[in-house]
C-alpha cells in the first residue's frame, strides 16, 4: 500500500514539475524588454502636407502581472513634402515634442493589430491601456490644465515563421481620443531595434 502511495506521489510530482517547466519555457520564449524608433508621417485633415513623427520608444513586460510599461519621446514637425519651394522657405514647421507613458495589459498573438507597411508579419505582442501624453512638457491637449489620458494600442511583430530573420522587427502605435485628433487614428509605424531579456 505504501509503495502505491509513494508511486502516486512521485507521479504527481513529475507532472507538476513538467507542467511548471513548460510554463516557464513559454514565458521565457518572449523577451521582456524592447526598444526602437518611431519614424512615420501622420496626415493633416484637408492639408497638403503631414506631420513628421520621430523618436525612441521602450517597452518592458511584467509577465507575472500580465502588464507592460511603454514610453516614447517623440518630435513632430510639419513636413516640407507637398509644399512649394517658396512656402518651404517661409513656413513655420511648428516643431514640438511629446512624451508618452502607459501601463497596459499584454495580449500574446492578438488578432486586431494593424498590418505594418505593406507586409504581413506574424502578430506577436499587443499592449493596450490609457496613455498620458505631454506636449512640450505641458499637458495634452494644451487647452487642458492636466493631461487627459488617451487609449493607446502598441503592437510588436516580426518575420514569418519560415525564414524568420528578425522575430521582433516592427512596432505600431494607434491612439484613441483625444490624442488621435493630433496624431490621427491610423497606425504610426516604427522599428524594433532591440528585443532582449532584462537579465541579459
Amino acid at each position: 500500500m505504501k509503495r502505491k502511495v509513494l508511486s502516486w506521489v512521485l507521479a504527481v510530482a513529475a507532472v507538476v514539475a513538467t507542467t511548471t517547466g513548460i510554463s516557464v519555457l513559454a514565458e521565457d520564449s518572449t523577451p521582456d524588454h524592447f526598444n526602437g524608433v518611431i519614424n512615420d508621417y501622420t496626415p493633416i485633415s484637408g492639408g497638403l502636407t503631414a506631420w513628421e513623427v520621430r523618436g525612441p520608444w521602450s517597452l518592458t513586460l511584467d509577465t507575472d502581472a500580465g502588464t507592460a510599461d511603454f514610453s516614447a519621446a517623440l518630435t513632430m514637425e510639419l513636413s516640407v513634402l507637398g509644399q512649394s519651394p517658396t512656402t518651404v522657405q517661409a513656413v513655420a514647421l511648428n516643431q514640438h515634442t511629446h512624451h508618452i507613458k502607459m501601463t497596459g495589459t499584454i495580449t500574446y498573438n492578438p488578432t486586431d493589430c494593424p498590418v505594418p507597411a505593406s507586409i504581413t508579419p506574424i502578430p506577436r505582442i499587443e499592449v493596450k491601456g490609457m496613455a498620458t501624453v505631454a506636449a512640450n512638457g505641458g499637458p495634452f491637449p494644451p487647452s487642458s490644465s492636466t493631461p487627459v489620458p488617451s487609449q493607446l494600442q502598441v503592437c510588436i511583430d516580426g518575420g514569418t515563421a519560415s525564414g524568420t530573420v528578425v522575430a521582433y522587427s516592427n512596432v505600431t502605435l494607434v491612439f484613441g481620443t483625444p490624442a488621435s485628433t493630433h496624431f490621427g487614428s491610423q497606425a504610426i509605424h516604427g522599428v524594433t531595434r532591440k528585443a532582449n531579456w532584462l537579465d541579459d
